[in-house]
């Protein structure tokens, strides 16, 4: 028998898109965790070099951006106001603020001056601010030139705390999250141009129903910030009190 489908409300149209997200969560929780095992010498893996964390952590941020991209289209769409917009943006940035405070204190030598949140607040402006005035042709034009510039004008000049969040380094800052505006902006208008192409032409694809055992998958990522804020702090006490109690 196949699961039920339960209908979604109007109000509630991105409960799909939630889900997308809310997958994209659970799996960061398990890279966090595995991260902090090794932090904690439980475990030995290389996060920095080894392919199948690095590869892990480009499939997460590039899910994470394209939900972002996708939920631009659709505030749009239902004619989000600046007023809301300006208020969900100050939680991004302020929640970016946090998280560089809170990395310094523990990383002081590698705390994170532009992770992923940082990058969003930006992305969010330039896709609110020039996504509403480009076609989807263009949108996809430029969200290809994103990707390619970081490889076609890397220069010495970029790789300072300073300038390197534009993304044009030629190497990789030492940080523990590293999320610039290019190439990742590119991720971003290209989620933006499949949502706007999927509302014109495939408006069921983000509208329909949900299979019932992938609702809490949409509650969560309905609250992915809140989460992403207080997963690391519990997981890092967790195993905190862990290590104690095994010492």
């Amino acid at each position: 028998m196949s699961s039920p489908i339960l209908p979604i409300p109007q109000a509630a149209r991105q409960a799909r898109l939630d889900a997308l997200r809310g997958a994209a969560v659970v799996w960061m929780a398990g890279f966090h965790f595995a991260f902090d095992l090794n932090h904690f010498g439980w475990i030995r893996q290389d996060f920095y070099r080894d392919p199948v964390w690095t590869g892990q952590r480009t499939v997460i941020v590039s899910l994470f951006l394209l939900c972002a991209g996708m939920g631009q289209a659709l505030a749009l769409q239902q004619g989000l106001s600046w007023p809301r917009f300006w208020r969900r943006w100050a939680q991004v940035a302020g929640c970016a603020l946090a998280v560089s405070l809170g990395s310094w204190l523990m990383y002081p030598r590698s705390f994170i001056s532009f992770g992923v949140l940082h990058g969003m607040a930006v992305m969010l402006l330039v896709l609110r601010l020039a996504g509403p005035r480009l076609s989807n042709r263009w949108v996809l034009v430029l969200g290809a030139v994103a990707l390619l510039l970081p490889c076609l004008l890397a220069h010495p000049w970029f790789d300072s705390r300073w300038t390197n969040w534009l993304g044009l380094v030629t190497r990789k800052p030492v940080t523990e999250d590293y999320v610039p505006l290019l190439p990742w902006l590119g991720v971003m208008l290209w989620g933006f141009a499949l949502a706007r192409w999927l509302l014109a032409s495939r408006p069921g694809v983000l509208a329909g129903g949900l299979p019932r055992f992938l609702h809490p998958l949409a509650v969560l990522g309905r609250w992915s910030l809140s989460f992403y804020m207080l997963h690391q702090p519990v997981l890092i006490g967790l195993l905190t009190l862990a290590a104690t109690m095994r010492a």
